[in-house]
């Protein structure tokens, strides 16, 4: 592995390497709502190389990022739907956060919905991990409401694909969240509550 700079303290592993780039990156997010491999590597004291040897493209910088950075959204998040046991309830609360939050969020906005959205996945493995990870902080029974696995995590590729229109095409003009609560409500609750009633 590489030892040149690292402000004088190189790292003893690729793992720790990979760790240390990705934190310097949402430093930088934080403090300036974006980066760059150049901008990162020059905090780091290392040359671009060393960074693209870790992250090929900037979106994998930036989707690393935001990944390290989803655990205070998510907390956010389980405190705005906590106590709420209605299924199709908790998801479009779920949603309406999400939706109002991610544009105030620089990491997961740049993932999400920036410059540099990963809409095109929203669907992959690690947007259905997150999703996975979100929708398990709901305070809700799923097995009791016919959810097994499988179907929790085609509800989940669901929500991810109602909230990646959202993202591309908010409207004109955007629906308030009061409005936006109304629309879900009535398109999207009663899919969320078929499950009881299918087979």
């Amino acid at each position: 592995m590489a030892r040149r700079g690292w402000g004088g303290t190189p790292p003893t592993n690729d793992d720790e390497a990979s760790s240390r780039i990705v934190a310097a990156a949402v430093d930088l997010i934080g403090a300036r709502g974006t980066t760059s491999i150049a901008e990162v590597a020059d905090a780091l004291g290392v040359i671009r190389q060393t960074v693209y040897r870790y992250f090929p493209t900037v979106d994998a910088l930036l989707q690393a990022a935001a990944v390290r950075s989803v655990g205070a959204f998510l907390d956010r998040l389980a405190a705005h739907v906590h106590g709420i046991g209605d299924p199709a309830e908790a998801v479009v609360e779920g949603i309406v956060f999400t939706l109002d939050q991610v544009p105030r969020a620089p990491h997961l906005r740049l993932m999400l919905a920036g410059e540099h959205s990963h809409t095109e996945a929203i669907a992959s493995g690690q947007a259905m991990a997150f999703g996975m990870t979100m929708i398990q902080r709901f305070d809700v029974d799923w097995p009791a409401h016919g959810y097994d696995e499988a179907r929790l995590r085609e509800l989940v590729e669901f929500q991810l694909r109602i909230m990646q229109s959202f993202f591309i095409s908010p409207g004109d003009p955007p629906r308030s969240p009061d409005d936006l609560r109304a629309y879900l409500l009535r398109w999207v609750a009663p899919a969320v509550m078929a499950v009881e009633f299918s087979e």
